[in-house]
């Protein structure tokens, strides 16, 4: 092969990772609220973004709603249906907290119990900076929440959703009385 045919291989290969990078997948988190896109941040978090886009093209999400809810603080979703049924629960994956994102305001992240690994389906919106969320060691206190995309349309639909009003049903607090449904999320290239 020669030096040019090799430059063109090259050149041709850096374009085309570039051109990926600049069209990072979205998905569109269509709710009974409205709509709310998120780009997925698949360089930083590889595994949680595929768990996340595997999950939404399973439909997984459909149906299912923003049952805890915290002013000034977090939207969380993807678990429960309208009658709080939790959902069958799927594999955990591996903690990319320490991927170098932030958990900053209109930030998706991951939720899970308190064993740092035990992320599944459940994700958040950061309504506010929840420094305190972010990794900051390898230990059960420091692991925090993997960040994996943000915000970047439908703002208003998540501060709406932020200010519902809440109840407490069975040992679930931070329940919106008026259920906010995930209608489907759709996941585009």
């Amino acid at each position: 092969m020669s030096f040019k045919t090799i430059f063109r291989h090259s050149a041709l290969a850096a374009l085309l990772i570039a051109s990926v990078q600049a069209h990072a997948q979205t998905a569109l988190i269509s709710t009974s609220e409205g709509d709310i896109t998120v780009e997925l941040n698949a360089k930083a978090a590889p595994i949680t973004v595929k768990n996340f886009v595997t999950t939404a093209q399973e439909g997984y999400y459909t149906g299912t709603i923003f049952h805890r809810v915290i002013d000034n603080f977090m939207i969380q979703g993807g678990g429960f249906t309208a009658d709080m049924q939790e959902k069958t629960k799927r594999p955990s994956i591996i903690n990319e907290a320490d991927n170098g994102l932030k958990n900053d305001r209109y930030t998706i992240a991951m939720a899970r119990t308190m064993e740092p690994h035990s992320a599944s389906s459940q994700f958040f919106i950061n309504t506010k900076d929840n420094d305190f969320l972010n990794h900051s060691a390898k230990s059960m206190q420091g692991w925090g929440y993997a960040v994996f995309g943000k915000v970047t349309k439908g703002f208003d639909v998540v501060n709406k959703i932020s200010k519902s009003y809440t109840k407490t049903v069975g040992p679930y607090a931070d329940v919106p009385i008026k259920p906010i449904v995930i209608k489907s999320v759709t996941i585009t290239p």
